[in-house]
């Protein structure tokens, strides 16, 4: 419904110095975030750092798109879910991330999918109670029951009903990829795996919030890999929806590494590729 201007509308200049500036925001908003909900072992910048890092490996992730948009509710959203374990009460918190999530899929409708994290969430932070289910369901109806209003008002009710028609799309079983358009994630790959076996070994001597809270953003990464599906011409920028989980299980990573001239000639690499590939 609302239309981001992909650069018709604006110089590149301008459209990537936007862009850059809203990367950035996010990035201090994030950091923050991260921070404060202490998923590292002590508070730093490496969360911001990886954010832009991760924010600038493709071409289409460095221009104004509507998922880039979509990253600060998601960032909000992420630091609504990680507030739920210690809410004695995670009703309200709910219903504001299903307003998040309603106002995500107004700009890019495959947001939509990240409903399923709300009751992932709380299968992991909470027991069960119906209050807590259904009131994330209600905060996204209701931004939805608006929307309904307004193609009433228009006599285009059957505009709306094919709003949803992507959730029965058909998961693709053909990937057209020219790999060596990818090859910059190599290194990121390796640190992700790294990341993992690291998050492993110090898994059972975490506080359980912690483990929680990276089971959660699993899960978040996970969705917005496979919500791609709902959108049929989906553009590279789709994978913008990665950045925030993964660029905290990377600030995992290097927070808890101990050989220093690895793990930074790692991350210099990762830099040389990402200009080698933005400008070849």
């Amino acid at each position: 419904m609302i239309q981001i201007p992909l650069g018709s509308s604006m110089s590149v200049t301008g459209n990537i110095m936007l862009a850059g500036v809203l990367i950035y925001i996010q990035a201090i908003y994030f950091n923050r975030i991260v921070n404060n909900h202490q998923l590292l072992a002590k508070p730093s910048f490496l969360p911001a750092l990886l954010y832009i890092t991760g924010a600038s490996l493709f071409d289409p992730f460095l221009i104004l798109s509507p998922v880039l948009i979509c990253n600060f509710l998601l960032i909000l959203v992420m630091d609504k879910l990680l507030k739920i374990g210690k809410a004695p009460n995670a009703i309200m918190l709910m219903f504001d991330v299903g307003l998040f999530i309603a106002l995500g899929t107004l700009i890019y409708f495959p947001f939509v999918m990240m409903l399923l994290l709300i009751w992932l969430s709380l299968l992991l932070y909470r027991s069960f109670n119906w209050r807590e289910w259904i009131s994330g369901l209600v905060g996204f109806l209701s931004i939805t029951f608006f929307l309904a209003v307004f193609y009433y008002w228009n006599d285009s009710l059957n505009m709306f009903y094919q709003i949803w028609l992507p959730l029965k799309n058909k998961f693709p079983s053909v990937f057209t990829i020219h790999y060596n358009d990818y090859l910059v994630l190599l290194p990121v790959v390796i640190m992700m795996v790294l990341a993992l076996i690291q998050l492993r070994e110090n898994f059972f001597r975490s506080f359980i919030s912690t483990r929680k809270a990276f089971q959660m953003l699993f899960f978040m990464f996970l969705i917005a890999i496979l919500s791609c599906y709902t959108k049929s011409n989906f553009k590279l920028y789709h994978f913008l929806l990665c950045v925030p989980p993964g660029a905290v299980l990377l600030a995992y990573y290097f927070s808890n590494a101990t050989k220093r001239w690895f793990y930074e000639s790692l991350f210099l690499i990762l830099v040389i590729a990402i200009q080698f590939f933005l400008f070849v």
